[in-house]
């Protein structure tokens, strides 16, 4: 069967099927990749159906494919949806397995050892009264669940009894050392993926994969990054090295369970408070190498208290499994803290070290200023590639090392008529967005285009400050609800957007990307300019310097594109949306970069003209 035929015969099995002829294109295409070993670049757009489109040529190869998702939320619609679709549709027969990192199962040695031996009580008194409920009910539901995955939960539980029934990869000392390790569900998940066709791991694991060596997931012939214009941070963050107060608190929530050392423990448990009063200065900031003082003493002196904390585990003898298992875990995250400090201490070549997070939770990053070369070495050189985005930046090649004669690079369009059902409007009289009289002239705008949609908009912003300032303003001059990322939590929020057609919802960059809204829900999104990185952001700053004058074309500018492309799209999501983008920032009407960012935008038809734009919110919305 060709790749064509067994496509025609999935995609007919399909609620809505219909015929897609970029999803054909990317089939053909992927299959090709796999057969002459050339790494493949797809742009994909809205509703070409991409997941199936690679999905069915790398199972019809008969090759081990890993696939690597950006989120876990597509992690599990693939594993819940589209394999088991496949496996139902597709001639080929084929296994699949998800794997995530270990903190995501429930550890059945923590389980053990907050039940009492003797009676099966929960010995829980450091927990409140909430917490302990819910750790009753993880260690009720291990004893039923097949997977021990928590995204097989039908609710939620809090982090804290979360953490209570799971380990990390840093503190786990592995099923050869647990006396729980032969029914550990991280393990069995481990042992499905080594056997399985298909394996579908989230971008982050993978990354680990990577930056350990190759030692993580099963030996496999071709990969597909799924939302790969997120490959270059997401490898920034697994290969990079962090120092954090959390990881002395986790360290000192383990170390609790098995030492009786008031100062060992006193000195792990205000550890976070030092890290944290030793980085706030400096948060925001690269910082120089070796480290200002105050760093660098901070990371000599926890050293020295995880040292002694090493000491007092390595004093106790004990023959009783669980107690040695304790230890054993934390050794094992002392360790792993130790090496990081060690790293960190030790300045590297190609490396850029700056403080990041809030005041509260500040953390020391150790970050790589290019993933081409550990890309290369761990994939590119190993093994086929697919990286496949909704938006591809245009540097995404070179960025991630790529190889420049080594990889093809095709853009499949999208099935929907964005000429007929979408319009891009440039408000190019409003003053520069630097100019104190922007924002009121946004907020008019606003109020103005939300009138002619009767609400029904997603209104984008770069800040927190400008979207609070907006819903401020346009609240009191319009009749419509309006709701902001302030009032809810995202699931929750979207769907009290979604339930009232009416509502309006001002959000910030988290919303740029992975909204689905449908229908006329959704009929106009504004975007208050367009989304340049932060000037001062230290990892891309430094980036920038190693760059030169080429660095706007090559980071600034397709990021900026790509996150507008991101934020344009959650406009049509199907073949019946209708609706209108609108820009508030003149420079993409204006500046002598305006045509790289409009040429990656869907074709829609374009105004200047406010009044236009009115009037087809009117239309579409009657």
């Amino acid at each position: 069967m060709t790749v064509l035929q067994a496509l025609a015969t999935v995609t007919e099995a399909l609620p809505a099927a219909e015929d897609r002829p970029g999803q054909q294109q990317m089939a053909v295409a992927v299959a090709a990749a796999i057969d002459n070993g050339r790494h493949l670049v797809v742009q994909a757009g809205t509703g070409t159906g991409k997941t199936i489109g690679y999905l069915v040529p790398t199972i019809l190869a008969g090759k081990r494919v890993v696939v690597a998702t950006a989120t876990k939320a597509l992690q599990d619609q693939l594993a819940a949806k589209d394999l088991p679709f496949l496996q139902e549709h597709l001639a080929m027969p084929f296994d699949f397995a998800v794997l995530k990192g270990r903190s995501n199962y429930i550890c059945m040695q923590r389980v053990r050892e907050i039940q009492d031996a003797a009676t099966g009580q929960l010995e829980l008194e450091d927990f409140a009264i909430t917490t302990k409920a819910e750790i009753g009910r993880l260690v009720a539901w291990s004893g039923t669940t097949d997977t021990g995955d928590q995204a097989s939960l039908d609710w939620a539980p809090s982090d804290r009894s979360w953490k209570a029934v799971s380990v990390g990869s840093e503190e786990c000392p592995g099923a050869a050392k647990c006396p729980m390790g032969g029914i550990c569900f991280a393990e069995a998940a481990r042992e499905r993926a080594s056997v399985a066709d298909v394996v579908v791991v989230n971008m982050h694991l993978y990354g680990l994969h990577v930056g350990s060596g190759g030692l993580i997931l099963p030996e496999h012939d071709v990969v597909v990054m799924d939302e790969a214009h997120q490959l270059e941070d997401i490898m920034s963050d697994t290969v990079g090295l962090q120092v954090a107060g959390g990881r002395f608190a986790n360290l000192a929530v383990v170390l609790k369970r098995i030492l009786d050392d008031p100062t060992v423990l006193a000195g792990i448990a205000e550890a976070p408070a030092t890290v944290r009063d030793a980085l706030v200065p400096f948060l925001g900031q690269r910082l120089s190498s070796p480290f200002p003082d105050a760093v660098q003493g901070m990371l000599v002196d926890v050293r020295q208290r995880i040292q002694k904390a090493q000491d007092a585990l390595r004093a106790i003898k004990t023959d009783v499994a669980d107690a040695k298992t304790r230890v054993e875990r934390g050794q094992q995250l002392a360790t792993r803290l130790q090496d990081t400090i060690d790293l960190a201490l030790a300045a590297r070549a190609g490396y850029v070290s700056f403080v990041s997070g809030g005041p509260e939770y500040p953390r020391l990053e150790i970050a790589p200023l290019e993933v081409g070369g550990v890309l290369e070495r761990g994939v590119w050189s190993k093994r086929t590639a697919v990286l496949c985005s909704a938006t591809i930046p245009s540097s995404l090649g070179p960025r991630v090392g790529l190889p420049a004669e080594g990889f093809d690079e095709i853009d499949v369009g999208s099935p929907f008529d964005y000429a007929t059902n979408a319009m891009l409007y440039c408000a190019l009289h409003l003053p520069d967005p630097r100019s104190p009289a922007f924002a009121p002239a946004v907020h008019d705008e606003l109020v103005a285009l939300i009138t002619a949609a009767g609400g029904r908009t997603l209104a984008l912003f770069t800040s927190w400050k400008a979207m609070d300032a907006a819903a401020d303003a346009v609240r009191a001059r319009v009749s419509v609800p309006v709701l902001t990322q302030r009032d809810f939590p995202k699931t929750a929020l979207v769907k009290a957007f979604s339930d009232d057609e009416h509502a309006c919802l001002f959000a910030t960059a988290g919303f740029f990307q992975g909204v689905d809204i449908p229908g006329r829900t959704l009929s106009l999104v504004v975007i208050d300019r367009i989304p340049f990185p932060r000037p001062d952001d230290p990892l891309l700053s430094a980036r920038r310097e190693q760059l030169g004058a080429a660095a706007f074309k090559l980071i600034d500018l397709p990021r900026a594109t790509m996150l507008l492309a991101q934020a344009t799209g959650r406009l049509i999501r199907n073949a019946r949306d209708r609706g209108v983008v609108a820009v508030m920032d003149p420079r993409l009407g204006k500046a002598n970069y305006r045509w790289d960012i409009v040429k990656a935008l869907p074709p829609m038809k374009r105004t200047r003209e406010r009044a236009v734009a009115e009037a087809f919110l009117r239309e579409i919305t009657a």
